[in-house]
């Protein structure tokens, strides 16, 4: 499963959505998402990725393209916040 794919996962569950609902260029506003859901997203996405986002950074983020872009500039080692150690 790529990156766009386990994100629109996450955002699913954490909005309790159809994945087939979350389209890549979705705004949280047209998803329905109030800052408590953002949490739960925020959530959702450490869990899954295992990662830390620091709130400057989730707090940028306002649609799920933003996400993945983020998550893939991670992952290609631009860096931006921490892995959490593998267990």
């Amino acid at each position: 499963m790529n990156v766009q794919e386990r994100v629109i996962r996450a955002i699913a569950r954490a909005c309790q959505l159809d994945p087939e609902r979350v389209h890549p260029e979705a705004t949280f506003e047209e998803l329905g998402v109030d800052s408590l859901k953002g949490l739960e997203i925020v959530f959702e996405l450490e869990e899954e990725f295992k990662v830390s986002i620091p709130e400057n950074v989730a707090v940028g983020m306002r649609s799920v393209r933003d996400v993945i872009e983020r998550l893939r500039t991670v992952f290609e080692g631009a860096g931006g916040f921490a892995t959490e150690p593998s267990s």
